[in-house]
């Protein structure tokens, strides 16, 4: 951001700014908003059905001028109707972050069992989706000379692991696709793609926080990734790397050694 240019990273780094957060009514989404309020910034809190979630969480953040945006990522009209109304009601746009995204657990062997179903809707809310929010907010995020697109991708992207085969993919299709952007939309927007290992959260139905530990104890680290640690290194991206863009950041403990 601006601040970060003129090297100048107070106690609100980000006074000023508006971030819209897409699936930020829960977990990653959920902390990456507290932490950008707290740094000063106006936050439209993005959801699909969670609309009461996502205006609790707005009316608690600190600051004013918050508030609740559906984003719902299969339908790029109302993606386009989010934008318009940001710029109607906060008047800018500087961060986006990509963070909403589906999956369900499917064993990697089993073929069968990713249907395709499971496969179209992965790929448009987790791919199609995050360009379209991107392609709707572009003029905006030009507009601000100095934004930042974040993109939340996972390790699964670069190991070909994670809790189905096309979620991986997915992601790596998000990775690729932020990589192209990074060339198209600088010098005015950068774009970064982080990357975390398993995160305690309950994105991944069934999956219990155990399960979490017990990869994190495999890990160099040997620490459970929280939503936090991902909202820190989103705060990195935005208000330190200012010459970073087209790169993924891993959060997950050394989880790829």
């Amino acid at each position: 951001m601006s601040e970060a240019r003129a090297g100048n990273l107070g106690e609100y780094p980000l006074t000023g700014k508006v971030a819209v957060i897409t699936g930020g009514s829960n977990g990653i989404g959920a902390a990456a908003a507290r932490r950008l309020a707290a740094a000063g910034a106006k936050v439209a809190v993005g959801y699909n059905q969670g609309v009461e979630r996502a205006r609790a969480l707005a009316a608690e953040l600190p600051g004013t001028g918050h508030l609740a945006l559906r984003t719902p990522m299969e339908d790029s009209a109302a993606l386009r109707a989010a934008a318009a109304e940001v710029q109607a009601k906060l008047g800018r746009c500087d961060v986006l972050i990509n963070s909403a995204a589906v999956t369900r657990p499917v064993p990697h062997a089993d073929l069968e069992a990713l249907d395709d179903e499971l496969i179209d809707r992965v790929l448009v809310t987790n791919v199609r989706g995050p360009f379209a929010t991107i392609r709707a907010f572009a003029p905006l995020l030009k507009a601000s000379g100095d934004a930042v697109i974040v993109n939340i991708s996972s390790l699964a992207a670069l190991s070909g692991s994670g809790s189905s085969v096309i979620y991986g993919a997915s992601k790596a299709a998000l990775d690729t696709m932020g990589m192209s952007l990074a060339r198209v939309l600088g010098p005015e927007i950068r774009v970064v793609s982080i990357s975390p290992s398993m995160v305690a959260t309950d994105f991944v139905p069934g999956r219990g926080r155990e399960v979490v530990e017990r990869q994190a104890a495999k890990t160099p680290l040997k620490t459970v990734t929280e939503a936090d640690d991902v909202a820190l290194a989103i705060m990195g991206a935005i208000t330190h790397l200012r010459l970073t863009t087209g790169s993924i950041i891993l959060v997950d403990g050394g989880n790829h050694l």
